[in-house]
C-alpha cells in the first residue's frame, strides 16, 4: 500500500465534514494534564543524508549493546543460533500469516505442526497447539479452560507467580467472572498446597516460579482431587528436569522466548500451550494435522480452530485467532539445531554459571539467598543494604538487572534477582561480585 499523506486542503475538508474546527479538537477529550506531558520532538526538515547522520549519533549514545544482561522474569538472554535468523529471513516465510487455504499454505502447516510435536515432546503431553501470543496470554487462556471443564468459578495461583503473568491472568478472570484465590509460599519458596480451598477448577504452578525456585510436582495431582493441574514452565528447564506430563499435569503452557528469540525481537513472544487430548475441543488456538489425500500423498490441514469463525459461537473456547508463527517457526528452527544433547546443555551451562554467582555473592557479608529450595538459572538474593543503591551500582557499572521494586508485589523488601544465561562468562560474573562489595 502506497503512503498518500493529506494536505492541508484535504485535512480543512474532513474536519469541516464532522464539524470540527481543528485537529486539536478531535482529542478535546483527553485532559489537558496528560496532553501537555507531551512536547514536540523539534525536529527540522533534514535531507535524507542528514537524518541518517542524525540518527547514527543518537544510536551511538546507547549503551544497551555494551551492558551485561541479568535480567529474567520470563523473558531471557540465552544465545540465538546464526541458523535461526537465516531461516527466518528466507523468503518463503514472508508470507500471510494465515493458512486459510491449506492447499497453498503447506509450509506453514508443516512448520506448525513441527512445532506442535516437539513441544509435546518437550512438555510430555499430548497435544499441542500452534503457539499463542504470549506465556502470560497462555497461562490465562488455560485458567479459562480449565474453568470451561470443572465450572466452579474459582481457581488457585500461586503468590509467587510473575506479576505481569499475574495481572493477565487477573484480567482474564475479571472478565469472565471467575474468582482467583491466592496460594501463599512456603519458608523455602515453593508453594503452600495446604492453603487451597475445597472446590476450585484449576491450580496453576510455576516452576520455576518468580523467585527462580523450582517447584516439585511430585505428588500435587494427587493433592488437588480433580481439579485441573495447570504447569507454567521455562522451556529450558524442561532439558534437564522431567516434563510435567510424567507428574499428571492436565495442561503445561509457557513463555518460548528463550528458545531462539532475542530480548529485543521486536516485541511478539511465543506462547506454548499443550494438553492431554481428551481436551481438544476445549483447547484454545489452532491445530495443524497430517493426513493424505485420495492418491496417498502426505499433506496437512487445519485440523481444529475452536473459534467462533469456524464453530458455533457457544462451543468458541476464544477470540485468539491466530499465532505466533514466525516466533514459532524460530523455536521450531532452534530446538530442531540443538538437539535434546544441545538443549540439556545449554540448560547445563545456565544452571552451573547461576550457581556459581550465587555461591559468590553468598559469601559476601550480609548476603543471603532468599530461599533454600533448589533454582534453575534465577535467583532472589537478600542483601544488606538498600537494593536500591545497589541497583543503581550495577546499573552504572553496566549491569541489568531487575529493579527491586518488581519483587515488591511478591511481598519481598530488600532483595536483587539475578538471571544467568549460558552466554554470561566468568569475568562476568566476578564484576558483578566486585560491584556488590563495592568496587568498580
Amino acid at each position: 500500500m502506497r503512503y498518500l499523506p493529506n494536505t492541508a486542503i484535504d485535512r480543512r475538508e474532513m474536519l469541516a465534514t464532522i464539524d470540527v474546527s481543528s485537529i486539536d479538537d478531535l482529542f478535546s477529550d483527553i485532559p489537558a494534564a496528560i496532553l501537555n506531558r507531551f512536547e514536540p520532538l523539534g525536529i527540522a526538515a533534514r535531507s535524507e543524508l542528514e537524518t541518517i547522520g542524525a540518527l547514527e549519533r543518537l544510536a551511538e549514545r546507547n549503551r544497551a549493546h555494551q551492558n551485561v544482561c541479568l535480567l529474567g522474569g520470563g523473558v531471557y538472554d540465552h544465545y540465538v543460533p546464526s541458523i535461526v535468523s537465516h531461516v527466518l529471513s528466507r523468503s518463503e516465510f514472508s508470507t500471510a500469516y494465515t493458512p486459510y487455504q491449506p492447499e497453498i499454505s503447506q509450509g506453514t502447516l508443516i512448520v506448525m505442526f513441527e512445532f506442535q510435536t516437539l513441544v509435546c515432546e518437550l512438555t510430555g503431553m499430548e497435544i499441542a497447539n500452534a503457539s499463542m501470543y504470549d506465556g502470560a496470554t497462555a497461562l490465562a487462556e488455560a485458567v479459562l479452560m480449565a474453568e470451561r471443564v470443572n465450572r466452579r468459578g474459582t481457581v488457585a495461583v500461586p503468590q509467587a507467580l510473575f506479576p505481569n503473568h499475574r495481572r493477565v491472568l487477573e484480567t482474564y478472570c475479571w472478565a469472565a467472572g471467575v474468582d482467583v484465590v491466592e496460594l501463599p509460599y512456603l519458608a523455602n519458596g515453593r508453594i503452600d498446597l495446604d492453603a487451597l480451598p475445597p472446590s476450585v477448577s484449576a491450580v496453576v504452578v510455576q516452576s520455576p516460579n518468580a523467585f527462580g525456585v523450582i517447584e516439585s510436582l511430585e505428588g500435587i495431582k494427587g493433592r488437588i482431587g480433580d481439579a485441573l493441574l495447570v504447569t507454567s514452565v521455562h522451556p529450558i528447564s524442561l532439558g534437564l528436569l522431567a516434563p510435567p506430563g510424567a507428574f499428571g499435569a492436565d495442561i503445561v503452557v509457557g513463555e518460548g522466548q528463550p528458545l531462539g528469540l532475542a530480548m529485543g525481537f521486536g516485541g511478539p513472544l511465543l506462547g506454548l500451550f499443550a494438553t492431554r487430548e481428551a481436551f481438544l475441543r476445549q483447547m484454545p488456538g489452532r491445530v495443524s494435522g497430517r493426513t493424505v489425500d485420495v492418491e496417498g500423498n502426505v499433506g496437512y490441514a487445519m485440523a481444529a480452530q475452536t473459534r467462533e469463525q469456524h464453530i458455533r459461537r457457544e462451543r468458541a473456547t476464544s477470540n485468539i485467532c491466530t499465532n505466533s508463527a514466525l516466533c514459532a517457526l524460530a523455536a521450531t528452527v532452534y530446538l530442531a539445531s540443538v538437539g535434546a544433547d544441545g538443549l540439556r546443555r545449554v540448560g547445563e551451562l545456565s544452571v552451573g554459571k547461576a550457581h556459581y554467582l550465587a555461591d559468590r555473592i553468598t559469601r559476601l557479608d550480609g548476603f543471603d539467598l532468599l530461599f533454600d529450595a533448589p533454582f534453575f538459572h534465577e535467583f532472589t538474593v537478600r542483601v544488606p543494604e538498600n537494593s536500591r543503591d545497589l541497583h543503581t551500582s550495577l546499573l552504572d557499572a553496566g549491569f541489568l538487572v531487575h529493579d527491586p521494586e518488581e519483587l515488591r508485589p511478591l511481598g519481598i523488601e530488600n532483595a536483587l534477582r539475578f538471571a544467568v544465561t549460558e552466554k554470561r562468562t566468568r569475568e562476568e560474573l566476578d564484576r558483578v561480585v566486585d560491584v556488590l562489595r563495592g568496587e568498580r
